[in-house]
């Protein structure tokens, strides 16, 4: 049997181009130095481990970023699709069997909770890691799947996941632990106060 696959959504890291809602508060640096630390923090140990086969789909495609500062070198990378975020999501996860889907930017995201998502679909058709925004951080499927997971989703703000919940009525759906995204400088303050 074929390892699972995790997909790892990531986005050049380019000044400027990164975290703009945390650039906002931040700065164009510091929003970038947030950014390929957690990147790094996140995508190696998780492209290191051997349960599942990891996919690094960057944005924008084609992008010479240096990724083996962030992945260990031979991860693949494939480019993100054109469109809204539900319909690069859907076409990365489209050819995958059973597949998990996680953000790169989520820093407490770590091993454990990609093998909690597998284990989760064991037994149910989709998961979902809740984000404390009314969005997600990580969405997994199995081969029971809506044809258009992703329709008709509110992005970036707090209706993302009740959206994608409705797409899948009918289905059988675990939830994960809760995470904070980092969007803006107020997140940022929030995830280093602690709970």
């Amino acid at each position: 049997m074929p390892r699972p696959v995790v997909i790892l959504f990531a986005r050049a890291p380019r000044l400027g181009t990164v975290k703009r809602r945390l650039a906002a508060g931040l700065g164009d640096r510091a929003a970038l130095r947030f950014y390929a630390g957690t990147l790094a923090a996140v995508a190696r140990p998780i492209a290191r481990d051997r349960r599942w086969r990891t996919l690094v789909a960057t944005t924008p495609p084609g992008a010479r970023a240096v990724w083996s500062r962030f992945v260990p070198r031979g991860t693949p990378r494939i480019g993100q699709a054109r469109g809204d975020l539900g319909a690069r999501m859907e076409r990365a996860m489209r050819p995958h069997r059973v597949v998990v889907l996680a953000g790169s930017d989520i820093p407490d995201l770590r091993p454990a909770d990609i093998a909690a998502a597998f284990r989760a679909l064991g037994r149910a058709d989709a998961v979902f890691g809740p984000a404390e925004d009314g969005g997600y951080w990580l969405v997994g499927m199995g081969p029971r799947r809506p044809a258009r997971p992703f329709a008709g989703v509110r992005w970036s703000g707090p209706h993302a996941l009740a959206d994608t919940l409705r797409n899948f009525r009918g289905r059988r759906v675990a939830l994960l632990r809760e995470l904070r995204d980092v969007d803006t400088a107020e997140d940022l303050a929030a995830l280093r106060r602690g709970p």
